[in-house]
This record gives C-alpha cells, sequence and structure tokens, in this order.
C-alpha cells in the first residue's frame, strides 16, 4: 500500500510518465538492484572513481524512499561484492570509509522512516569501522516493521550457495544421518532465510549480467535493465522500473 498519495511520491514526473498508472496492490513486495555505472559517471566528468560512488549515494537514498513509499517490503542493493576487492587498494579504502560515514548518516533518518537495515554476506573481513557501522545500523532498527532495507556488502552467491551446502554437509556428519535436501532446507543455510525472494531486479548502465548476485533467488525475477548510470538513477526512473514489472505476465514457467 502506499504509504502517500502516488502524485506526492512522484511530484514532477517527466512528460510521458504517469505515475497515477502504477498499481498499488501489484508493486512487488522484493526489489533487488545491482548499482552500476559509478566509475563511468565520474570518469566522463573526469573525477577519480571514488567521487562517482559518493555521487551514487544520493540516487541510493532517492531509491529507498521511493521504494518505502511506493509499498516495496524489500529492497536488496548490491553495495560491494566478494569480487571487488580486487580493485585498487586506496578505492577499496575509501569505499569502507563511506559505508562506515554514509551508514552512521543515515541511520536516524532510516529508524524514523521504519526501515529496517540488516545486511547479507560475510562482514568479518570488512574494517572494524565499518563492520561496527551495519551492526549498529541493524541493532536501532531491528524492531522496525517498515520497509526491510538488505545491504548485500562483501556478498557473493556461489560462496554463499558453498556455505549453505556446507552447513547441509556438517549436519549429516554430525548426526549421522543424511538430511532431508530440498528447496527449504537449503534456503535456510542461505543469507537471505526468512526474504521472499525478489521480484524484480534493477541494473543500470546498460549492463546485461547478474555478477555473482542471487544467483539462487532469481530463479524467477523479472530483469529491468536501464543505460541510465547509477548517479543519475532517481525515483521516476524507479518508477518506470516498477511500471516496466506491471506490465509483464509472469507465469513461473507454465504456458
Amino acid at each position: 500500500m502506499f504509504a502517500k498519495k502516488v502524485e506526492d511520491i512522484y511530484p514532477n514526473s517527466p512528460a510521458g510518465l504517469d505515475p497515477r498508472q502504477l498499481d498499488e496492490a501489484r508493486v512487488p513486495a522484493h526489489v533487488a538492484v545491482i548499482m552500476d555505472g559509478n566509475g563511468r559517471w565520474a570518469k566522463k566528468r573526469a573525477l577519480n572513481r571514488l567521487k562517482g560512488h559518493k555521487a551514487g549515494i544520493e540516487a541510493v537514498r532517492e531509491t529507498i524512499r521511493a521504494a518505502s513509499d511506493s509499498g516495496v517490503r524489500y529492497l536488496t542493493i548490491y553495495s560491494f561484492s566478494t569480487e571487488n576487492w580486487k580493485r585498487p587498494d586506496e578505492e577499496v579504502e575509501g569505499l569502507m570509509n563511506l559505508f562506515a560515514k554514509t551508514m552512521l548518516a543515515e541511520v536516524d533518518g532510516l529508524h524514523e522512516e521504519h526501515v529496517r537495515v540488516m545486511t547479507i554476506g560475510d562482514l568479518s573481513r570488512l574494517p572494524a569501522e565499518t563492520r561496527a557501522s551495519f551492526e549498529e545500523a541493524w541493532e536501532k532498527t531491528k524492531g522496525n516493521d517498515g520497509m526491510t532495507l538488505v545491504v548485500a556488502v562483501n556478498y557473493g552467491s556461489r560462496q554463499e550457495m558453498l556455505r549453505a551446502a556446507e552447513r547441509l554437509a556438517r549436519q549429516a556428519a554430525e548426526t549421522g544421518e543424511v538430511p532431508v535436501i530440498d528447496d527449504a532446507a537449503f534456503e535456510a543455510g542461505l543469507y537471505t532465510a526468512g526474504i521472499p525472494d525478489p521480484e524484480l531486479l534493477i541494473r543500470t548502465s546498460g549492463e546485461m549480467r547478474v555478477s555473482n548476485f542471487l544467483l539462487w533467488q532469481l530463479a524467477y525475477t523479472e530483469f529491468y535493465c536501464t543505460d541510465v548510470l547509477w548517479p543519475d538513477f532517481d525515483r521516476y526512473e524507479f518508477l518506470r522500473a516498477l511500471l516496466s514489472y506491471q506490465s509483464r505476465d509472469r507465469r513461473f514457467g507454465a504456458v
């Protein structure tokens, strides 16, 4: 259900984009986002890549607000993958500092909006300050009943699935019995246990790959890819994604 009138959520829609077409009964419960294009945005402006990452923070704010107001229950953002450690040390260090500062700066506002913040991924490798900022956000907001913001940080889907398989193997070794292995048993070992699969995946900057993101969970997810670079992504681009999703006939393998 919309938190306010849809015209107030999207008050200055560009010509040809009518927010009144959005059906509140068909808003996806879970939207996942691969935020791509910060580096290219910075390069076009002769800036270093970290400036692009900083510019992308406003797009994150816009997307969180639009998603929450539009009735999305879960918003998962892919902020740092297990492969991103291969980037230059200066960029990785800058990103970790940015995560910490941004989370601490935003958590009060998110709490006021009743947003619950959680993370998926292996936080053990993160710098102490960065890890502490995510943990503080979780502790402060875990009782909230609004939208859940899921931050994927040091996340890799292949590693997540191996972790789930190892959990089942340990269970068998400890009990001496082969456990029942079905979807529910496997999903219980995923970082996303208890979270519904995404109904919509948004990827920016014109890329057409999933980049080791939610491979199990995306089995029947609708994809929306846009050429817009992430720092230029705003609530109206988010509205375009929602309307595209609502225009599709989801058959889940049926005729």
